[in-house]
């Protein structure tokens, strides 16, 4: 697992223990499923590969393929194809809620890891497929708490 100074002084950096370990875990299944070197793809949040997006507004760009952002409250897992893409999936993975493209994790020692890869890597296959021009609240998701609550 190739892992930049960047990125582990950011790990070292996080005061909360279980935020810390929950972060050396997705570090490491992130970087499995991906085969994408971890960098900090933007303030706090640790990318996996790049994906290009161009909607029909015409705003395109480039982002993380998958992501994580280790905050306070829980850990923000990013699904840029949205949470609805994954409703099934979702529903086995244990205690989290969500938002349009975010899935919110508090302690990853209470979910079933197998699907969490299972969900990032069939995120990640859809992003970088091709250019990925769909907005995650098009996915389906109505933007509710899945699973059960913390």
């Amino acid at each position: 697992m190739v892992v930049d100074d960047d990125v582990r002084v950011f790990l070292e950096s996080i005061e909360h223990p279980v935020r810390r370990r929950d972060a050396e875990t997705l570090l490491d299944l992130m970087s499995r499923v991906t085969g994408e070197p971890a960098r900090m793809a933007y303030r706090g949040i640790i990318g996996f590969g790049t994906y290009h997006y161009h909607y029909a507004s015409g705003r395109q760009g480039d982002a993380a393929a998958a992501a994580f952002a280790p905050r306070k409250p829980s850990t923000t897992v990013y699904l840029p194809d949205g949470v609805g893409a994954h409703a099934d999936e979702l529903d086995r993975l244990g205690p989290h809620t969500t938002g349009v493209g975010c899935l919110y994790l508090t302690d990853l020692a209470k979910v079933d890891l197998e699907v969490l890869e299972r969900v990032v890597a069939a995120s990640y296959a859809t992003v970088t497929a091709g250019t990925f021009g769909s907005r995650a609240r098009e996915s389906g998701s109505d933007d509710s708490d899945r699973g059960a609550s913390d």
